[in-house]
C-alpha cells in the first residue's frame, strides 16, 4: 500500500468508515512484480471483481450495513465497473477512471465520478463521454491526473479539498 492510499484510508477511517484496501495485483506476485502495465494486463476482469466483492464481505462480517467503494485511476474505474457489475454496494465514488465509456451500464447503486479537466492520461472527449451519459460528473478544469494524490507534483489542493467533500457527502447520504 503506497503511503497516499494509506493516508486516504486513515482520513476515511477518522470519518467513521471502516476502510478496507485489497491488494488486487497479488494474484501476479504484487505491486512490485512488474511494471504497471503489465500487472494490469494480468488482471483477470471477473476475478478483480470477485476479490473486490470479497473484500466487501469482510467488511460485512466485520458487522458494516452498507457497503461504498471508491479508488483512483485504474481503482476509480474499478469503483465505476463494481457499481455496474457486483452487486452489494451501496455507493461508489470513482476518481479519474480511464476506460469508463468502454464499459457503460447502468449502476446499481449511487455513483459519483471525478475527473480533472487538463488529465494527461484521460482524453478530454472520453470524460465528456461520462458526462454526458451522467450530468452530476464533476470535473475539475484546472486538475490533471492524480489531482488527489497528495504530496505529490500532480496534487491539486483546490480540487482535492472539493472533491474529498463530495466523496463525504456522497457516502454520508447513501451509506447508513
Amino acid at each position: 500500500m503506497s503511503p497516499q492510499l494509506l493516508r486516504f484510508c486513515e482520513r476515511l477511517a477518522h470519518e467513521g468508515y471502516a476502510t478496507i484496501a485489497p491488494e488486487l495485483f497479488f494474484r501476479s506476485g504484487g505491486p512490485e512484480a512488474a511494471d504497471f502495465g503489465t500487472l494490469i494486463g494480468a488482471m483477470d476482469r471477473e476475478q478483480t471483481q470477485a476479490d473486490i466483492a470479497g473484500a466487501a464481505s469482510v467488511l460485512r462480517d466485520a458487522g458494516a450495513t452498507s457497503i461504498g467503494i471508491t479508488g483512483f485511476c485504474m481503482g476509480g474505474m474499478l469503483s465505476y465497473r463494481t457499481a455496474v457489475t457486483t452487486p452489494g454496494f451501496d455507493a461508489a465514488v470513482g476518481f479519474y477512471g480511464s476506460g469508463i465509456p468502454r464499459q457503460f451500464g447502468e449502476p446499481r447503486c449511487p455513483t459519483l465520478l471525478l475527473f480533472g479537466g487538463a488529465d494527461e492520461w484521460i482524453p478530454m472527449s472520453e470524460i465528456e463521454e461520462v458526462v454526458a451519459r451522467y450530468p452530476e460528473t464533476v470535473v475539475y478544469p484546472e486538475a490533471g491526473h492524480g489531482f488527489m494524490r497528495d504530496g505529490s507534483d500532480s496534487y491539486h489542493e483546490a480540487s482535492a479539498t472539493d472533491a474529498w467533500k463530495r466523496l463525504l457527502a456522497h457516502f454520508g447520504e447513501h451509506l447508513h
